[in-house]
């Protein structure tokens, strides 16, 4: 469904699933002025039309020992297709790599990583990043302080705002 085919009832559930993904039908249909079967309806065919990819949880890295957060820029040696490929499969099997982008600029990727430590950090730059053929440059910043991090993704169309 294209987003033009979205109402506000169906913008007002995407809100709320981005709150709290665990919302049980009843609750969300309650919060979205629906009666739970059509509310379910309308949740379906979200999934199914790719508006909703995934149901997730979100881990405080922290609490978990994960306490170093690095961003990387990584320079390639050429913007082949072949090495952007090649790095691109390697970035996807390494678990610490929390994001990666294609960049424009003066680096080629962007990587978002964490690690329980410094450490931790060196071996994976050293053992695997470093590994990767075609690489040219790597540059790392650490992360001092999380300022504002947040998974809800700014709608285009503003719902009336609920309570979370």
């Amino acid at each position: 469904m294209p987003t033009t085919d979205l109402d506000a009832t169906d913008w007002n559930i995407l809100d709320h699933l981005q709150g709290d993904a665990r919302l049980s039908n009843v609750k969300l249909a309650e919060a979205v002025h629906l009666s739970p079967s059509p509310c379910l309806a309308r949740v379906r065919e979200l999934e199914t039309g790719g508006y909703i990819s995934r149901y997730v949880t979100l881990l405080n890295p922290l609490k978990i020992g994960l306490t170093v957060s690095v961003f990387i820029q990584v320079t390639l040696e050429k913007q082949a297709e072949k090495q952007l490929g090649a790095f691109e499969a390697a970035i996807q099997k390494r678990p610490e790599v929390m994001e990666c982008y294609l960049m424009t600029g003066d680096s080629d990727y962007l990587l978002r990583v964490v690690v329980p430590d410094i450490q931790a950090l060196e071996g994976f730059i050293v053992d695997h990043l470093t590994k990767i053929p075609g690489i040219a440059n790597i540059r790392s910043s650490f992360a001092l302080k999380q300022v504002k991090y947040q998974t809800a993704l700014p709608l285009p169309v503003a719902p009336a705002r609920h309570k979370r």
